[in-house]
């Protein structure tokens, strides 16, 4: 084991309690004599007493009652006793520095308690003559069987002496002191609960009837205290051994505090022998330890921070905009407006579809009747032609009929072209027509659209309510006055356009006067908030004025305060130093003594007026400042009242 090992027994009862101070003892008080040894810092170990497996409760005592809990008087709380006062009036004595402490308690040993284990059955004897054999040669203690059958005093001490030695090595056996002298206090100080059931007289024959039982139960506990206390500090995994190595980076238990505090000021303490007063590196080491314990709780703080400002600003902007029920009552307005014009464009579209349809239905029937014409003429010419061959005629006939034919056929090679070219041109317009239709249509599309845009789709407000102002494409109408459907464009729809115009101008024209006047007014009110703005600057200097005014008062006092807590401290050294001279020369001194008690109360009424001043002085600024608060907050409550209704 290191050779730092701190003692695993508890610590002895601090018989000064908690009254220890880290204040100086003044020069009158009595200064313990020092000793010739240095006590540890750790302390005096005091052990608690130990109850051998199955002789108790059941518990388990493996681990429980064996932590360092070594008081340091050092280390205690700095608490503040009453020595050192002087009292202000001469009819008390004066009282010791010294305040007391809690009475020391009797030791545990002095009490009698009954050992619950059948120390003189046979077969408990035999395995506690085992178990303390196995020990013995497992701790290399040179023993034999029979030596524990047949006793000596000697061997007894030295069976002891060891197993004392293994449970306290540091504890201080004298071989020039008898072992009855020793055997007590060794138990005592070990805290074996039955110890006042032993008599010293035993050991002269241990190995007696009588006697046997009771010391070889005493070998027996301190074997088992002695296996507690190896299975103790070789358990790594325990935390009240207090290693710092063990100590994990994240922890919560106390224990694991107590183990750095006790490895600091165990450093701390070996620095200040070596002439150190400031202890960096150990105040590092220190708070190295703890910032790693606690970086990955910062981290998720730090993370539970950024989503808390996310979820604020979240928070904050849907509280600042506007209800999802407005929003998605206007988008669902939209829709349906959109949906009145898809129904309206889907009606215009379907009654173009059934013009197209009617105007496809003709040109097939024209079609159909102009291909039976051409069947009938077909046949008519075949016809004719039969008739001419059948016929006798003469050449000059024939000569006549061919030059009519010729001159026919030229005709008819004309009437081809021309027919061709009229073709042309007739399919040169259809396709002229076909992209001006086209054209128009388009037109009429961005018209709508345009309507709907301005809002001049039907119903039109007042007075436009019983005109409509949509147009449709008839291009399959053989009348052109049918082309297009819908009001007259010179008569009704450009009147009512250019009514609609007039009319948005003026509107247009009205708003533009709102507006400048709206920003007149603002520009008025921009000047009225400079104003205040520049008397609430005003205010907060005379504010600012004020508070160094009480500032100024308060400094002052506070220096009245000090120099009366001096004078006060002064006069209550005097006072002391004239008590006690009046101890020494008698009443000579009690008319100065009350002079100085009259002094000492005019300073404590100085100083008590001073106070109350500078509170009515504080409380004046207070209700100063309350009332520059009161007012600025009216006067934007007016301002922000008068913007309201301006808008």
């Amino acid at each position: 084991m290191s050779e730092l090992r701190r003692s695993t027994m508890q610590p002895a009862t601090d018989i000064y309690g908690n009254t220890r101070s880290g204040l100086p003892m003044p020069s009158t008080a009595k200064k313990a004599s020092s000793s010739a040894m240095r006590m540890s810092l750790a302390g005096p170990a005091a052990r608690t007493p130990y109850l051998p497996p199955g002789a108790g409760s059941g518990s388990n005592t493996g681990h429980s009652g064996y932590r360092s809990q070594n008081v340091n008087p050092l280390l205690q709380s700095t608490s503040k006793p009453n020595y050192g006062r002087t009292p202000l009036t001469n009819s008390s004595r004066r009282g010791s520095v010294w305040t007391g402490g809690p009475s020391l308690a009797p030791p545990s040993g002095s009490q009698t308690f009954k050992d619950p284990r059948p120390i003189r059955e046979r077969s408990y004897q035999s395995k506690m003559k085992q178990d303390i054999y196995s020990w013995l040669q497992a701790t290399e203690f040179d023993i034999s069987v029979q030596t524990l059958s047949n006793i000596t005093g000697k061997d007894y001490r030295a069976m002891f002496q060891h197993l004392v030695t293994i449970m306290d090595p540091g504890y201080p056996f004298d071989s020039r002191l008898r072992f009855e002298d020793e055997f007590q206090p060794a138990l005592k100080s070990l805290r074996y609960p039955f110890s006042a059931q032993i008599d010293n007289k035993w050991l002269a024959a241990p190995g007696s009837m009588h006697s046997w039982p009771a010391l070889l139960a005493v070998l027996h506990w301190l074997v088992e205290m002695g296996k507690a206390r190896l299975n103790y500090l070789e358990s790594e995994d325990d935390p009240t051994l207090q290693i710092p190595d063990r100590i994990p980076e994240e922890f919560s238990d106390p224990i694991h505090h107590q183990a750095l505090a006790f490895n600091y000021f165990s450093e701390a303490y070996v620095a200040f022998f070596h002439g150190a007063d400031v202890f960096h590196e150990q105040d590092k080491e220190l708070e190295a330890s703890y910032a790693k314990k606690n970086e990955r709780v910062v981290g998720d703080l730090e993370n539970k921070k950024a989503l808390l400002a996310q979820g604020t600003k979240e928070l904050d902007e849907l509280r600042s905009s506007k209800a999802p029920l407005e929003k998605l009552q206007k988008i669902r307005a939209c829709i349906l407006d959109d949906r009145a014009k898809f129904d309206d464009v889907l009606h215009r579209l379907e009654s173009r579809k059934r013009q197209l349809t009617e105007s496809v239905v003709r040109e097939k029937a024209e079609l159909a009747a102009r291909s039976q014409n051409f069947d009938q003429l077909k046949a008519e010419h075949e016809k004719l032609t039969e008739v001419v061959k059948v016929q006798n005629l003469t050449p000059e006939e024939v000569i006549r009929m061919n030059t009519d034919h010729e001159t026919l056929t030229r005709n008819l090679e004309d009437l081809k072209y021309k027919i061709s070219e009229a073709r042309k041109t007739v399919m040169s317009l259809e396709v002229i027509t076909t992209n001006r239709g086209a054209a128009a249509e388009e037109a009429l599309d961005l018209y709508g659209n345009l309507l709907s845009a301005v809002g001049l789709f039907p119903p039109l407000p007042p007075p436009f309510d019983n005109i409509d102002l949509r147009l449709e494409l008839n291009t399959a109408a053989a009348n052109p006055q049918q082309l297009l459907l819908g009001s007259d464009i010179r008569k009704v729809i450009k009147p009512t356009l250019n009514s609609v115009a007039e009319i948005k101008r003026t509107e247009r024209a009205d708003i533009e006067s709102e507006r400048i006047k709206v920003d007149n007014e603002l520009d008025q009110l921009t000047l009225e908030c400079e104003n205040v703005d520049e008397e609430v600057r005003e205010i907060e200097k005379k504010v600012m004025s004020l508070n160094e005014q009480a500032d100024d008062l308060r400094d002052a006092a506070q220096q009245e305060s000090m120099v009366s807590n001096a004078e006060a401290a002064r006069l209550e050294r005097e006072l002391a130093h004239a008590r006690t001279a009046a101890l020494s020369s008698g009443m000579g001194v009690k008319s100065r003594l009350q002079a100085l008690q009259f002094d000492y109360r005019e300073q404590i009424a100085k100083v008590s007026r001073l106070k109350d001043e500078t509170i009515r002085a504080i409380a004046k600024n207070s209700n100063e400042i309350g009332l520059f608060k009161e007012e600025v907050s009216a006067q934007l409550r007016r301002l922000r009242d008068f913007v309201e209704e301006g808008n």
